[in-house]
C-alpha cells in the first residue's frame, strides 16, 4: 500500500496559516496539543516542505533540545524533527542539513515514486507547496488544526480554484485549548 501525503497545517478559523509579517503568535499550541502532534508525527515517514518553512524550522529545532528553557515535549519534538527525513522543495536553496534532500520542483511522477517507497505517510506543510501538490492532485488527506481565533488577513491555506475535491471526515477532535482537528481523507470514488 502506498504512503499517503497528508497536508498538515494549523489555521485560524478564517483560514489563514499566518498573519501579516509571517505572524504565528496566535497559534495555541499547549502541552496537550504538542504531545498529540509529537505522537502523530513520530510515526511519519518524512516531512515535505518548502524553503521558507524549512528555514524557519532549521533555525530553531536542531538546537531546541539542548536549550534548558525547552520543555520535555519540545525536546522530544526537536529529536523527531532532526531525525525525520525531510524533502525541501526549493529552486534557490543550495544546502540543507539535518537529514534533508533538496528537490527543485514538484514533479508528479517523482512524488508518486516517493509515495511507493517503504515507510510511514508523508507530512506536507506550507501553503505555496500545498497549492502545487493540490494542483497536481497529489494530496491524499488533510489534517487541519483550526485555532479559535480570527486574524482578519494574512496568508490563506487554500488557493482559489475551480476544482471541487470530495472529502470524507476520518476524525475530529477538540483539544482543551479550543483547537479543533479536522482530519479528512480524499474521497476518490
Amino acid at each position: 500500500m502506498a504512503r499517503k501525503i497528508i497536508l498538515w497545517m494549523g489555521i485560524s478559523l478564517d483560514g489563514y496559516i499566518e498573519g501579516p509579517d509571517r505572524d504565528i503568535s496566535w497559534h495555541r499550541v499547549d502541552e496537550e496539543l504538542h504531545r498529540h502532534m509529537n505522537d502523530e508525527l513520530r510515526v511519519m515517514g518524512g516531512f515535505l516542505g518548502g524553503r521558507v518553512t524549512h528555514e524557519l524550522m532549521a533555525d530553531y529545532w536542531p538546537t531546541a533540545g539542548a536549550d534548558p528553557a525547552s520543555s520535555p515535549i519540545e525536546v522530544e519534538f526537536a529529536a523527531i524533527w532532526r531525525d525525520m527525513p525531510k524533502t525541501v522543495y526549493s529552486r534557490t536553496l543550495q544546502q540543507a542539513d539535518w537529514n534533508t534532500t533538496i528537490v527543485r520542483q514538484v514533479d508528479a511522477d517523482e512524488v508518486r515514486a516517493l509515495k511507493e517507497q517503504p515507510g510511514g505517510d508523508l507530512a506536507l506543510s506550507g501553503a505555496d507547496l500545498a497549492a502545487a501538490f493540490m494542483e497536481q492532485d497529489l494530496v491524499d488527506a488533510y489534517r487541519i488544526y483550526v485555532h479559535p481565533v480570527l486574524i482578519g488577513r494574512g496568508k490563506p491555506l487554500f488557493p482559489t480554484t475551480d476544482v471541487v475535491t470530495g472529502l470524507r471526515l476520518a476524525e475530529s477532535r477538540t483539544f482543551g485549548n479550543g483547537v479543533v482537528l479536522l482530519h479528512y481523507e480524499r474521497d476518490r470514488d
